[in-house]
């Protein structure tokens, strides 16, 4: 497994990590053996990031990580853990003293004095622009509540905003090759401030892993489900925000990329991430065992060859360009 720098925290990280929303259950049922098997197999295939938040399944998640970094003393793995979605989303509420108390329940679910990082969790966008926002995190780290802190955004546009600020570790970002407007200018800008990208949603909720249907069906409490619209959170996590049926069509014509590569499609998919300049880890979910070990194979990859990167951007011109670029 390649590691890297997580940006400003200074950490050394898989460059494969682990996104753990679905492990609160918010992708269907995921039950607590499961859910600890595939923790297991990931450290075992090398992953040493874990990312997670306040809201995944109300605390579950972090509970599931915390009790999981109990009984493996010694495990060398950096937690990531978001707040800021567990109230109404209006830029007032993001305080310090707000800060101190969405802190203290994440350490209270993870089990640690000092959280490893914290993001905030795709704020309102006047959020990234309040210099009191920073300052407040500034001092969760002088108390110790914090090691380090980033965000979690939705456009390139916050993205930008927030490097702006010394203090931001990481900024986290739906990057794919479905979604590419982070390579224009968000990830030159982090490289230059020595920012940490996380790379979030790297298989378009699963469409990039090239077997879904137009007849694929999905549970009742999968956001893949009931969040097509955007009715329940920005429709921009939910298959990476692209028309499912054009999404279907392009993962076809992906697959048939990945083919030639010796990697699986989802595979070649994040490998394929994991290898830009600037990416400091990328954050597949996983839902059973075999997920989460094919997934940690892709940060071990050969460099894929460059007509590879140049079929990638000739995909996303023709598909996706002209909806995605403009609203993301």
């Amino acid at each position: 497994m390649h590691t890297r720098t997580l940006g400003r925290t200074g950490r050394t990280v898989s460059v494969i990590g682990l996104g753990t929303w679905q492990l609160g259950s918010d992708w269907g049922d995921v039950d607590a053996t499961t859910a600890r098997s595939i923790l297991d197999a990931a450290v075992e295939s090398g992953v040493t990031f874990f990312d997670t938040a306040d809201v995944y399944g109300d605390g579950q998640s972090e509970k599931t990580i915390g009790a999981y970094l109990a009984d493996n003393p010694g495990h060398g793995i950096t937690v990531g853990t978001k707040m800021g979605r567990r109230e109404a989303q209006n830029a007032e509420n993001f305080t310090l003293a707000k800060f101190r108390e969405w802190t203290d329940r994440s350490r209270a679910n993870l089990g640690v004095d000092t959280l490893d990082l914290v993001q905030l969790h795709c704020p309102p966008t006047a959020v990234f622009s309040t210099p009191a926002v920073y300052d407040a995190l500034d001092t969760l780290v002088q108390d110790g509540a914090i090691a380090a802190y980033g965000v979690s955004v939705e456009t390139a546009a916050e993205a930008l905003a927030a490097i702006e600020h010394p203090g931001v570790a990481t900024v986290q970002i739906i990057l794919n090759a479905f979604r590419l407007k982070p390579l224009d200018e968000v990830l030159p800008a982090a490289a230059a401030a020595g920012v940490g990208i996380v790379a979030r949603v790297p298989l378009a909720s699963g469409l990039l892993s090239g077997k879904y249907s137009a007849d694929t069906t999905f549970a009742e409490n999968d956001h893949r489900n009931y969040n097509r619209d955007g009715s329940a959170f920005d429709v921009g996590e939910t298959f990476s925000g692209v028309d499912y049926e054009s999404g279907v069509a392009a993962a076809q014509e992906f697959a048939a990329l990945a083919a030639d590569t010796g990697l699986t499609t989802p595979q070649a998919a994040l490998a394929w991430i994991a290898q830009l300049d600037g990416v400091s880890s990328v954050i597949p979910g996983a839902r059973i065992v075999e997920q989460a070990k094919s997934n940690a194979v892709a940060g071990s990859a050969a460099q894929l060859p460059t007509q590879f990167d140049a079929a990638v951007s000739e995909l996303y011109d023709r598909y996706f360009r002209a909806a995605i670029h403009p609203r993301w």
